[in-house]
């Protein structure tokens, strides 16, 4: 087979020729970031160390490993993943036990969060482990993390018990993902890789040796794959390098070079000359799906630090790119061939030794042939035609425009952002050149790629072998499925389609066809609320403004009024449920939503409306740059949301075929169950139905979107960002100043959907492919709307998630995870909710244990408060995060919005009451929800028949 970057390498080189004033030779190797510290030890180990102060006084600690399950023998299969488990429940300097803390307990106690700030991953070829968001002020701290990095490279302890007690929550893991999809893939894998070491190879693995290893399996695992020369060291933050490295290179120096280590193996993918395809069902899946790869080979390390390597990448992001916009057009049409569909290029499903063009889509229920044909058709077209100079000039534009952004906040990056690049640096040899010469590079490669080289890549990217199909639905009584032989005809016969050229259509009006009047600023004060400036304009609207200097390229955006749908009748609820998605699904002013899209290229303006039950908003964003063009959108949002049937035709049957099999997903029925319970027949309680959507009324949808965005003087808007006032001035008395008034006063209404109070609980079977029990506990009652009483439930919250994570994950290994989360409304009504659930095993025995050590725990903690331990780390973990948010442009346009909303400030005492805080406080704020006796239980089983299956 003809190589994709070989052939395309040819075209590469003379286009890089053409740069001799930039490049001195067409392969010339890309330079390497000077600002990060690459080093490797005598060990082998690889490590990466750059100093970013942002966010300030915090730094990023990784390991990452060249291994996963692939490597596994069959004895093995998912100890890969349950090592990744067990770096957590003991180390040789965090043991976890009567002689220290572990590493969860230490991590917490200094405001890093398990789950959150320190977490791991383990795939098919690469295992990665994380603390996150590190506080830097102490250094203890940080040599702390140095030393967990150490003990999860060497010296994870791997006690017999620890192991047992894990073994638990890794099959209460597997029986919470396997879903009908991971059940499909899992069975695909030996079709789409024969005769290879991927056709067995997902990470959760086998639950018989789960269940059953002997401990030294796991040990021999360990010993033989964790070892520093498959090991890459990354510290991204407010860091002195020369002292990281220094301590590093100490602290891994006890880390023994292995003597006769194993070769690492990364396994080949198999050409295959006639098409391999799998077709698979299963009962819970939705709808039906397809991917189709076209495998080529992977590209070689050797290429990937060059020049010619990035042109490739951008050129295959251009045709991906134009060929995904062709696509998002046909779903706009009135009988959309397929409910979504798109291309991509990348690793061959799991494998990265093998890359290929992906195409993919999913269809109504009888839709499967014509979206697979559709998709096969256009990537076709495109192959044989190629994309035309309009698409091309648009998708350029586009590109370069982010490749701007970028740059323009190349002093505002994130620690996250340099890891990432780091960590596939070491793990995948990705390049690592720096932001500036990176852009650089492609802003003077890009000018001079023309359409006709992005067409010659296209040309290759669908290959007449190596071709893969795997297909996905439902298994349903009266579904059909295409045979082996027929997808296989499809595919053959795609290069003899009778396609036409595409026609790019494209209009060149402005996006308003008449300029707004505008209106004036009748007053301006500054000083107001944080710091920001106030400007009421001749219509009403209100308009807060907060520069900042967070981000360069970055204004955020939020207009919000009372009245909601609570104001439109409870017999409308059918078209008060779409209101959202129908409203603007025709586009804006003259532009569908196709034209509107081909409009923006080359800006990065967007703004969305959305009308809740108790309020309308629009909300939107841009870089400086496009602010104009943020106020245009948001004066057609206002005013001329535009009417489009066959668009509105498209979104019902997309909707319709959403809908066909809605009910196989087991939890549907556990959701529906708890809306029931908890509302009753309120007639705001919709349960859709295909059979509804042919009820929804267009033109009335229309109105009511249109009464409540005709009014804008009772909004208030608030802007973020990198702002100029006195620039910006002009434009929103233009546009904002030239929204419609009409002065009427409203609020919302009480629609009396009420939670049903008292005791109630109720437990349903139903049949489950995976059985499993879901429980939730809801607990509701009265509640003051106070900065005080939402900090003292998000204390609550945290503290049951300690509590449950060590009685019923750690010690019962009985689930993967409990989740608690609480909820303070003010309107309509002042209420406070809070919600616990979680899955596990459906045994009597077992699920009534841990239903019942979810409330003696809550009881206690009614009585006793939280550990002071709990409290501290709490509070450790809020006063970080206050301190990061700070620095959020969302965190103060959430603040405006939320002062004028609800009448609260939410920073004024805010650390202050954090650190005030006391068990009694909680204790007393769980103990006054308990006593207004407001608890439903809802727990879903499967039949009696079905709790002992063997799980395989």
């Amino acid at each position: 087979m003809k190589h994709l970057l070989r052939g395309l390498f040819i075209a590469v080189l003379t286009i890089c020729c053409n740069f001799q004033f930039v490049f001195a030779q067409p392969m010339q190797t890309l330079p390497v970031d000077k600002d990060v510290r690459i080093g490797k030890l005598d060990n082998g180990l690889t490590y990466y160390i750059r100093h970013n102060a942002l966010p300030e006084k915090r730094a990023e600690f990784y390991i990452a490993q060249k291994v996963g399950s692939i490597l596994e023998e069959p004895q093995q299969r998912g100890l890969a993943h349950f090592l990744e488990h067990m770096a957590f429940n003991g180390t040789k300097n965090f043991p976890g036990d009567e002689n220290g803390l572990g590493i969860i307990p230490w991590c917490e106690t200094k405001g890093i969060k398990f789950g959150t700030n320190l977490n791991a991953y383990t795939s098919v070829d690469q295992t990665v482990y994380n603390i996150s968001n590190v506080p830097t002020e102490n250094i203890n701290v940080v040599d702390s993390c140095l030393l967990i990095l150490h003990d999860w490279s060497s010296a994870i302890k791997l006690l017999d018990k620890e192991i047992d007690k894990e073994r638990g929550v890794i099959r209460e893991e597997w029986r919470s993902r396997n879903s009908g999809m991971q059940r499909i893939m899992t069975d695909a894998l030996p079709t789409l890789f024969p005769d290879s070491k991927y056709s067995d190879c997902m990470p959760i693995g086998s639950i018989d040796v789960i269940n059953n290893f002997p401990y030294q399996d796991i040990r021999e695992y360990y010993a033989k794959w964790y070892r520093p020369d498959l090991q890459g060291i990354v510290i991204v933050g407010d860091i002195n390098v020369d002292d990281i490295e220094a301590k590093l290179k100490k602290v891994f120096a006890d880390v023994k070079a292995p003597t006769s280590p194993a070769e690492r193996i990364y396994y080949p993918v198999p050409d295959n000359q006639e098409p391999l395809i799998y077709i698979g069902t299963d009962k819970e899946v939705k709808t039906p799906s397809f991917n189709i790869f076209y495998k080529h080979e992977a590209t070689p390390d050797s290429i990937k630090n060059t020049v010619n390597y990035y042109a490739t990448q951008y050129m295959l992001n251009m045709a991906i790119t134009m060929l995904n916009n062709r696509l998002a057009e046909l779903i706009q049409t009135a009988e959309p061939p397929f409910t979504s569909a798109n291309a991509g290029y990348g690793n061959f499903f799991l494998a990265k030794t093998k890359e290929a063009f992906t195409l993919s889509g999913s269809s109504k229920l009888d839709g499967i042939e014509l979206a697979m044909k559709t998709v096969l058709q256009e990537a076709e077209r495109a192959r044989r035609f190629g994309f035309t100079a309009t698409e091309y000039e648009r998708a350029r534009a586009n590109y370069l425009q982010a490749i701007e952004t970028a740059y323009n906040e190349r002093d505002k990056r994130k620690n996250g952002g340099f890891v990432d690049e780091y960590v596939n640096s070491f793990l995948d040899n990705e390049p690592i050149p720096g932001l500036e010469a990176e852009c650089a590079i492609i802003k003077q490669l890009a000018p001079q790629i023309t359409v006709e080289y992005i067409n010659q890549i296209m040309g290759q990217l669908l290959t007449d072998n190596n071709q893969v199909v795997m297909m996905a639905g439902p298994e349903k009584e009266g579904m059909k499925y295409p045979t082996k032989e027929e997808i296989a005809s499809w595919l053959k016969e795609t290069k003899t389609l009778d396609v036409k050229a595409y026609e790019d259509k494209v209009s060149t009006e402005p996006l308003l066809s008449e300029e707004p009047k505008g209106g004036t600023i009748v007053s301006e004060n500054s000083g107001e609320i944080y710091g920001s400036t106030k400007l009421v304009l001749s219509n009403g609207v209100t308009v807060y403004i907060k520069p900042t200097d967070f981000k360069a390229d970055q204004i955020l955006m939020q207009g919000i009024s009372f009245g909601g749908t609570s104001l439109f009748p409870d017999n409308e609820i059918l078209d008060i449920s779409q209101i959202n998605s129908v409203a603007t699904v025709g586009g804006l002013g003259n532009f569908n939503k196709v034209e509107l899209s081909k409009a923006l290229a080359g800006k990065r303006a967007s703004v969305g409306t959305s009308i809740s039950s108790l309020t309308e908003s629009v909300s939107g964003s841009c870089p400086p740059r496009d602010f104009e063009t943020m106020m245009q959108l948001t004066y057609l949002s206002f005013t001329a949301p535009r009417k489009d049937n066959e668009a509105f035709e498209s979104y019902k049957n997309r909707l319709k075929a959403a809908l066909q099999n809605k009910d196989a997903n087991p939890m549907k029925a556990f959701q529906d169950t708890v809306s029931h319970i908890l509302y009753g027949n309120h007639p705001r309680m919709l349960d859709l139905k295909e059979e509804m959507v042919d009820n929804i009324n267009y033109d009335r949808i229309i109105e009511m979107y249109m009464d409540r965005f005709k009014d804008a003087s009772d909004f208030k808007f608030y802007f973020v960002g990198n702002i100029n006032i006195e620039e910006v001035k002009p434009l929103i008395a233009k546009y904002l100043g030239g929204l419609p008034a009409i002065n009427r006063k409203e609020t919302f209404k009480d629609t009396k959907m009420n939670i049903r109070k008292g005791g109630y609980k109720k437990e349903f079977a139903k049949k489950q492919e995976t059985p499993m029990a879901t429980i939730m506990f809801l607990f509701s009652g009265k509640c003051k709307y106070d900065l005080r009483n939402n900090i003292t439930l998000s204390f609550l919250e945290q503290a049951l998630d300690m509590v449950y994570t060590a009685e019923i994950r750690e010690k019962e290994g009985g689930t993967y995870g409990v989740s608690c989360n609480g909820s303070l409304s003010q309107y309509p009504k002042e209420e406070l909710t809070l919600q616990i659930v979680f899955q596990t095993d459906p045994d009597p025995v077992k699920k009534a244990k841990l239903a019942n050590i979810v409330t003696e725990q809550l009881q206690k903690m009614a009585k006793e408060g939280p550990s002071e331990e709990h409290m501290q780390k709490i509070k450790e973990y809020m006063l970080k995060n206050y301190k990061d948010a700070q620095k959020e442009n969302s965190y103060w346009l959430s603040n405006l919005n939320a002062y004028f909303y609800s009448g609260i400030d939410s920073t004024k005492g805010y650390e202050e009451l954090i650190n005030n805080m006391t068990a009694k406080d909680v204790k007393e704020f769980l103990a006054k929800l308990l006593k207004q006796k407001n608890e439903i239980q809802v727990t879903m089983t499967v039949p009696e028949e079905d709790i002992k299956k063997t799980d395989k």
